[in-house]
């Protein structure tokens, strides 16, 4: 099976990849055992370039003619970064204010840093509810592997559901999104939080993860959720170690083949500590943000960070620089 990389350039002349603000003409045929290719778009067929070149479908209120920034806002004790800073309501809804630039935001209140335990969605439920409450009528996607929560947040207001194991914890996760309306955002990752970093595998893990999502695509897709309410995250420190991490966003233009709107949530993640000589994450936000960049030079859409004020600001002036 070949796989297509698209390759945008500023003087391409071919089509917008996924109707949004690159072109490109020439694309990087990729199989599993044989060195990559480089062809123009007119070597191609239709079916082929179908899914890079059809425009994305508004999700949850985003549209994706530009990239969109997703603001992290952890309301547990324990996240990698900063757990505890945002557990009481005052602080959360604080936190919010500042990430007023934000296009959406992401309420996450268990967990699933490498080795996080998993906590009872009553005492999930119990976190979030407060902060729902006092941020209504900001856009809203809830971080849960459990279909309770989901059901409390989507009666709440939320707009999308960011399930890290893409509908595979919770056997009605699928159903419950399905019927709601809302979006779902499938992450890739191996194991559970308190397992995944357990020595990490893969044959070729751009490929590898491709091939899974696609999978939990068609899962989504059998249980009634539409793909216009897809979107895909490739996991980024989710089973991976820092190799895998940099093949993923070497390539990371590879997953516009599925058709949907593509996640990074790379934010502040322990490999940009360790090759920006970050040890300690709030230090991470230029690393962060080189790799923002790079990775809306493939043509992104939306980035799940910490930092919004300055992930905003790094947008609009490589929008102005680029002309994108």
């Amino acid at each position: 099976m070949a796989y297509l990389l698209p390759l945008p350039a500023r003087d391409a002349d071919g089509p917008n990849l996924a109707g949004g603000w690159l072109r490109f003409d020439r694309v990087a045929r990729l199989e599993r055992g044989r060195p990559r290719e480089v062809v123009p778009v007119s070597d191609c067929d239709a079916a082929e370039l179908a899914p890079l070149i059809s425009p994305r479908a508004p999700v949850a209120g985003l549209t994706f003619d530009a990239p969109r920034v997703m603001g992290i806002l952890n309301i547990t004790p324990d996240s990698f970064s900063d757990g505890g800073a945002h557990l009481a309501v005052e602080a959360a809804t604080a936190a919010a204010e500042e990430m007023a630039g934000a296009d959406i935001l992401d309420l996450g209140a268990e967990s699933t840093r490498p080795g996080a335990a998993e906590i009872p969605a009553a005492e999930e439920i119990e976190r979030l509810a407060p902060v729902l409450a006092a941020l209504g009528g900001r856009r809203i996607s809830v971080d849960t592997r459990k279909a309770e929560v989901a059901r409390h947040a989507l009666g709440a207001g939320a707009a999308m559901i960011n399930d890290v194991s893409a509908l595979a914890f919770d056997p009605e996760m699928a159903a419950t999104v399905a019927a709601s309306g809302a979006a779902i955002c499938l992450m890739h990752s191996v194991g559970t939080p308190a397992t995944m970093q357990d020595d990490p595998h893969y044959g070729d893990v751009r490929l590898d993860v491709y091939d899974a999502l696609a999978d939990r695509i068609g899962a989504a897709l059998a249980a009634g959720i539409p793909r216009d309410r897809i979107v895909v995250d490739p996991g980024i420190g989710f089973g991976k170690t820092q190799s895998h991490n940099l093949a993923l966003l070497r390539d990371i233009g590879l997953f516009h083949g599925l058709g949907v709107p593509i996640l990074l949530g790379a934010s502040r993640k322990r490999f940009i500590g360790d090759l920006g000589a970050a040890p300690a994450p709030r230090d991470r936000g230029p690393g962060t943000l080189a790799v923002t960049l790079a990775s809306v030079a493939q043509g992104i859409q939306i980035h799940r960070v910490h930092d919004v004020p300055e992930t905003v600001q790094a947008l609009a002036l490589w929008r102005a620089v680029t002309g994108e």
